[in-house]
């Protein structure tokens, strides 16, 4: 009686373990391309807005702004496959220097980027998929 009592508890331990271990798809691809994400940053990003997202002074603009990474993530894949010219305000502070576009950049790769800044340096936009991406591209592409 006293080996079934403790078969069934490591039973129930390993099987506990077991399931509380396993991840849905989406949360292994979230963490797939976070890693490929933060390669890729460190690759074509980086050298400008810095190994932290604190961008250079007054003139390349933070990736610190929650707000403004949720705000317009629906645009993050634009911005990095086209550029971006123009006045923005990050944390209060105006930037109006021209960001040179990353056409080179596959969508995959832009997945995986927006996948890394929108769920760095305090931002938590969660998962982005490479069709979300896709639309994005579509909609936001500059006229």
């Amino acid at each position: 009686m006293r080996n079934k009592l403790v078969y069934g508890l490591i039973v129930g331990l390993i099987s506990g373990i077991v399931i509380s271990s396993c991840k849905s798809g989406s949360q292994i691809d979230q963490a797939r391309y976070y890693v490929n994400g933060k390669t890729a940053y460190e690759k074509h990003c980086q050298n400008c807005h810095g190994a932290l997202g604190e961008g250079l002074g007054l003139l390349i603009p933070p990736l610190t702004d929650t707000s403004y990474i949720s705000a317009n993530k629906n645009k993050l894949a634009a911005i990095i496959k086209y550029g971006m010219e123009g006045p923005v305000t990050i944390n209060g502070q105006l930037y109006n220097e021209k960001m040179p576009a990353e056409t080179h950049l596959t969508l995959i790769e832009i997945t995986y980027i927006i996948n890394y800044i929108g769920n760095s340096f305090g931002n938590k936009i969660g998962l982005y998929t490479p069709e979300q991406v896709q639309q994005d591209l579509i909609e936001h592409r500059p006229k």
